[in-house]
């Protein structure tokens, strides 16, 4: 608690976590079409058994009304909870695969990493960001349910990519590369270091299997992202590593005051 007059020890924002954007869009949806819904069609329960006690009690009540309108209210949020109960499913699916993927990216640290979850850029986020020796590399997560049966399997020729037979709606390598550069263009214009960042696009508990090479974009199961980093060469001095870290926080913080 805070008294007027008085301001926070903290003089900077934390950096967020894993999956905090995910997480920040389910709570509204809960919030927006579910919460609400449901306070009105409580509203309307409480109002209909008061009348249904005065009609118990001898008073002159009115309680169809009030029944007609409570039996509406629980209607509607029904609808609403049942609309809104795949996409949320959705969302705490993909925070749980944000999480798990981000706590297994801290590892990391051990080996000269930074490691950054949920950048905020505009209109979209970046899961995780890993600045290191090795480079910048931009990490997206893709959560995707798997079928209960059949193979299940991820393949990737280098271009594109299918999930067993079919390919998805939105291209995950379109979308990896366009954070990939928009990262590359926001720490060029504040550190003055034009450095190249290698898209990731990571498939929690999915067998990935790579049938042609890319230039530039890693698909993979997160467990084999340290052995892909291994590989690469020394692209950063200590002091740029730093340096690109410092003006990536600083760029996290700065976003979560607005």
């Amino acid at each position: 608690m805070s008294d007027p007059g008085q301001r926070s020890p903290l003089k900077d924002k934390p950096l967020r976590l894993p999956g905090q954007s995910v997480f920040e869009q389910r709570e509204k949806l809960i919030e927006d079409s579910v919460s609400t819904p449901m306070m009105q069609a409580l509203l309307f329960v409480l109002l209909a058994g008061i009348e249904w006690w005065r009609w118990y009690t001898g008073m002159k009540p009115n309680p169809v009304i009030f029944s007609l309108a409570a039996a509406a209210a629980v209607g509607y949020a029904a609808l609403r909870f049942f609309r809104v109960r795949p996409k949320l499913r959705a969302l705490r699916l993909g925070e749980e695969g944000e999480k798990a993927v981000g706590q297994f990216l801290e590892r990391l640290r051990g080996s000269g990493f930074q490691v950054f979850h949920d950048v905020v850029g505009p209109g979209f986020n970046v899961d995780h960001v890993l600045v290191g020796p090795q480079g910048l590399f931009t990490v997206e997560t893709k959560t995707w349910s798997k079928p209960s049966s059949g193979n299940a399997r991820i393949v990737f020729d280098g271009d594109t990519l299918k999930v067993g037979a079919r390919s998805p709606e939105r291209d995950p390598i379109s979308q990896a590369r366009a954070q990939a550069s928009w990262l590359r263009g926001l720490l060029a214009e504040s550190s003055g270091r034009s450095v190249q960042v290698r898209p990731v696009i990571a498939f929690p508990g999915w067998f990935v299997e790579t049938t042609g090479r890319s230039t530039d974009v890693w698909v993979l199961e997160p467990k084999a992202l340290p052995h892909f980093i291994e590989t690469e060469p020394s692209r950063l001095s200590p002091e740029d590593a730093r340096l690109l870290a410092y003006h990536l926080s600083r760029y996290v913080r700065s976003s979560q005051a607005k």
